[in-house]
């Protein structure tokens, strides 16, 4: 099984072109995947067929994982199979059974107070307070993903036309777009901060870490998390939740989810759709607006 995985995986980086991402959690799942089955002294994947994928299920299930992460793991699975199938391997797909059905959430999202909150926190007399001002105004400005954030490179930000130019989800190249706020933030943090971040080191990496070299996305992470503190926000603040921040707020100031969905370099318009929710004071607003009896005459 060992040398088919390390095949596979080769597939997927090589000739899928899978997102690192991607790559880390096909691994944790078929990983995870391999050792049920040596649990179950299956030592064939050819041996595997629908009553032990229902096994693994319901071991997944008893093990208390939610049907998001059920799903994700099955996904992988059907992955794997499709390429073993592409590649002769095995005579046919265990994958009969169709994913949990997920239960739709919205995205949570910051207020505009709470983002300005959050944009004041750092303190802008540090290098590092510098880079943090730029990298959060960046992440509320366009909508980056973190991985494509912590991925910048200096070449691919242009501040006089206010673009990045980004290589998100399976090597797809777009263009994103930053406010002028942003664009003041990037420019002091280039100008100041990066320089003493830097050091006498040759980097190309926009974003530094106090040892020069490229910020990981796990430091972003807990970055958010410490100013979200300071600032009093008393929700989680994650990377993601400032992309969602990103996508709602333009919707509810009126942009058309086209746009949207080509900014958050979505493939599927679907993937953008759930965004359209608005809250309950945007949507009063519009109906006493828009409504011909909404209003006393």
């Amino acid at each position: 099984m060992q040398e088919v995985f390390n095949k596979y995986i080769n597939y997927l980086e090589v000739e899928r072109n899978a997102s690192p991402y991607t790559v880390r959690n096909y691994t944790t799942d078929l990983l995870d995947f391999f050792q049920f089955l040596r649990d179950k002294r299956i030592s064939s994947l050819k041996e595997v067929d629908r009553h032990v994928l229902r096994d693994y299920l319901s071991h997944l299930m008893e093990q208390g994982f939610v049907k998001a992460s059920i799903a994700r793991k099955l996904s992988a699975i059907r992955s794997f199979y499709r390429y073993l199938l592409r590649e002769g391997m095995v005579p046919t797909s265990p994958i009969m059974t169709s994913s949990p059905k997920l239960d739709r959430r919205l995205p949570s999202f910051l207020t505009i107070g709470e983002v300005e909150r959050l944009l004041e926190a750092p303190d802008l007399s540090t290098p590092q307070g510098q880079r943090d001002r730029a990298l959060l105004e960046l992440l509320y400005a366009s909508g980056l993903r973190v991985s494509e954030l912590v991925n910048l490179n200096l070449g691919q930000v242009n501040l006089d036309s206010c673009e990045i130019r980004v290589w998100g989800k399976g090597a797809k190249e777009r263009v994103v777009l930053m406010g002028k706020p942003a664009a003041g933030a990037l420019s002091v943090y280039l100008n100041q901060g990066r320089p003493k971040l830097l050091g006498e080191k040759r980097r190309s990496a926009l974003f530094l870490n106090r040892y020069g070299e490229r910020l990981p996305e796990r430091r972003v992470q807990r970055i958010l998390e410490r100013y979200a503190g300071l600032a009093g926000i008393d929700k989680r603040v994650y990377p993601h939740l400032l992309r969602h921040t990103f996508a709602t707020h333009l919707l509810d100031g009126g942009a058309d989810l086209r746009v949207v969905q080509e900014l958050l370099g979505h493939a599927n318009l679907s993937s953008t759709q759930i965004y359209t929710h608005v809250n309950k004071s945007q949507a009063r607003k519009v109906y006493l607006s828009a409504h011909p009896m909404a209003q006393e005459k």
